[in-house]
């Protein structure tokens, strides 16, 4: 006899945090079909419809007032599964954020007409046989395919080996999963590593049991792809941030491959981080998992030294085999006596004879810069006091050379200065700073006559290069690949990558560099990367040596030295200091919790939105407890925050849990 079910359990999606948790409705007849566990629904809320989604069915309600009824059910389409609602759950508590909020990241908006098609025929996944000879270069790695093969599930910190296909590699862990029935989620950084996984994946399972989610999509192709995942006629889901929420069948394998990129950090409240909310679905279900990349983060050693994931490194005479031949100027006496300059010169004479000898030989030179654009920074060449705009007080630059070099322009709001004069000093000559990508395309090009340039970054990135002949000028993270792999590279002023003041600034250098570097020929092949920074920095040997592994061990300890994540929980507050104090004035925090700041807001960060108050100065205020107390923060600030929104207070505070930038 079937139980009726009259009460639907709904979660409103309503922005404040003090009504973030379930309501009953009654089902009218007609509905109760329709309003099964995850449709979404309109309901009534405080004289308004609302969205919201329909949680679970009850016989009855232990509310003790007259209850409102279902207005209409939206689509009968189950849109939050049950594995879903679980990691909307678990990121919330994570994030101290609401699950209105994570709910709005991981499922799209509804498209009626795409709900509406028929859904593709099931088709059974082709056979495929796993050539052994990829993952046999890696320690155990032969071990953790069989161990996937099997449904043991096992999880994996990969240290991929320069040069590596890394595509084919997760494809291949992709079909072994698929094969077995199951269901895979990969999460790559950006859209040119999606184009490259996409095709890997498709190449070995065919187009009908791949789909890959991407922010440039328009709402109809990509909510047609994320239902082909919901609906289990796509075993293979492959994407960028949002798609480590992608609904699958039985999910047997999650991924994530250069999880230190920053495109992971989701700039939407509650700010969570790819990698995170892939280890937590990992832990709901139970899944296999893999994080991979040529660099290692802090965050990924921690999950090798306390077991959680197991290393797979390939052994050290393979490294070596593998690796191009990485060397610094004036890292030796004898480099310094034959170019004394070395030290000090932003292109070296040893990188012009690595670019020469690239180029003789018929390869393409890699040349990576830290910055875009022209001259991006300009000071007083008397004084050298930075040059900033008359009207806003921002940086001056200069977008070419030539005759409009005469006249800087304000990067912020775009006045030109023709007139310009040092407050300081009154001279009116300019200095550069710090060299873009653009100037140093222009000295290259008189420098090697007649070799064609190409030019990678802002809004014109390249995802490829023709082999043969030439420079490649690329800002970090718009490395173009080539058939082949480069002959040289050159890594130019390391200064602006590690000199930034923040947290993950060595960590990021070695990350940029070793991703351009992995792109390089082998040493026996005649590959050479010339990186130009400060030989003694131990970042730096990290790159000479190729030794992620080692560099994010000594990352990890220093963080753990000072209190810094991962080693440690860390909520970041932002908003007026007043705010701050209240919030965590109503806050039960942990006995452990230790306040530090306030502080500015670190450069780039934007303030929270005003309130209707009176505008304040916004500061950051860091709560840190230990990883066994995070929890118990995250808790803390939620219940702190639903009373502030209670009580209407209008004054914003932002929390961040473990943000990227500290």
């Amino acid at each position: 006899m079937t139980i009726p079910l009259p009460i639907a359990r709904v979660l409103p999606l309503l922005q404040v945090p003090h009504l973030d948790r379930e309501f009953d409705y009654i089902v009218p007849d007609e509905l109760d079909d329709a309003a099964q566990p995850g449709v979404r629904v309109r309901v009534r809320f405080s004289g308004r419809l609302v969205d919201g989604f329909v949680v679970e069915r009850i016989a009855a309600s232990d509310h003790p007032g007259k209850l409102g009824k279902l207005e209409r059910v939206v689509s009968a389409e189950q849109v939050l599964t049950p594995e879903v609602s679980a990691l909307v759950d678990a990121v919330a508590a994570r994030y101290a954020g609401t699950r209105a909020d994570v709910l709005r990241l991981a499922i799209p908006p509804r498209h009626a007409r795409v709900e509406a098609e028929n859904a593709p025929e099931d088709e059974p996944v082709p056979e495929f046989e796993l050539d052994p000879a990829g993952w046999a270069t890696y320690v155990h790695g032969e071990a953790f395919v069989e161990a996937l093969h099997a449904g043991r599930n096992p999880r994996a910190a990969w240290q991929a080996v320069p040069g590596e296909d890394w595509p084919t590699r997760l494809a291949e862990l992709a079909a072994t999963v698929a094969a077995r029935g199951e269901s895979v989620v990969l999460v790559v950084p950006d859209q040119r590593d999606l184009d490259r996984l996409n095709a890997a994946c498709t190449a070995l399972l065919g187009d009908g049991h791949v789909v890959a989610l991407a922010a440039g999509l328009g709402p109809a192709q990509r909510y047609r792809r994320w239902l082909k995942g919901l609906r289990g006629s796509a075993q293979v889901v492959v994407g960028t941030r949002a798609a480590v929420f992608a609904p699958v069948r039985s999910l047997g394998l999650i991924g994530i491959w250069d999880d230190g990129d920053d495109s992971f950090a989701d700039p939407r409240s509650p700010y969570p981080h790819a990698r995170e909310v892939a280890l937590l679905r990992a832990h709901e279900t139970g899944c296999g998992f893999v994080a991979g990349g040529f660099a290692r983060t802090a965050e990924v050693q921690s999950l090798a030294d306390t077991g959680w994931a197991h290393d797979l490194v390939a052994p050290r005479p393979t490294v070596r085999d593998r690796c191009a031949h990485i060397v610094v100027p004036g890292d030796t006496d004898i480099a310094l006596e034959r170019d004394p300059s070395a030290q000090k010169a932003r292109l070296p004479a040893i990188a012009f004879a690595a670019a020469r000898r690239s180029l003789d030989g018929g390869a393409p030179v890699l040349v990576q810069v830290p910055r875009r654009g022209y001259v991006p920074s300009l000071a007083c060449a008397k004084c050298r006091t930075r040059a900033s705009c008359r009207k806003c007080h921002g940086p001056l630059a200069l977008s070419s050379g030539g005759a409009e070099a005469a006249a800087p322009e304000c990067r912020w709001c775009g006045t030109a200065d023709p007139n310009y004069r040092c407050g300081a000093c009154g001279s009116r000559s300019l200095r550069a700073l710090v060299v873009g990508a653009g100037r140093t395309a222009e000295e290259l090009g008189r420098a090697f006559p007649g070799v064609p340039v190409h030019k990678s970054g802002g809004s014109d990135v390249l995802a490829t290069v023709p082999d043969g002949a030439g420079l490649v000028v690329a800002t970090v993270g718009a490395e173009p690949t080539v058939a082949g792999g480069y002959g040289a590279a050159l890594l130019l002023d390391g200064w602006a990558l590690l000199g930034r003041a923040d947290l993950r600034a060595e960590e990021e250098a070695l990350r940029r560099w070793m991703n351009a570097a992995a792109m390089v020929r082998s040493a026996r092949a005649g590959g050479q990367v010339v990186v130009v920074a400060e030989p003694g920095i131990a970042t730096v040997q990290a790159l000479v040596r190729w030794d992620p592994i080692g560099h994010a061990s000594g990352q990890l300890a220093e963080r753990a030295e000072v209190g810094f994540p991962p080693a440690v929980r860390i909520a970041a507050l932002d908003g007026g200091i007043d705010a701050i104090e209240s919030l965590l004035t109503g806050a039960e925090l942990p006995t452990e919790a230790e306040q530090l700041g306030p502080v500015p807001l670190p450069d780039g960060a934007r303030p929270p939105a005003a309130g209707d108050g009176e505008p304040v100065d916004v500061v950051r205020m860091l709560v840190r407890v230990p990883r066994s107390a995070g929890a118990g923060l995250a808790r803390a600030l939620t219940a702190a925050q639903a009373v502030r929104s209670a009580k209407k207070i209008s004054a914003p505070v932002r929390v961040q849990m473990d943000p990227i930038g500290l």
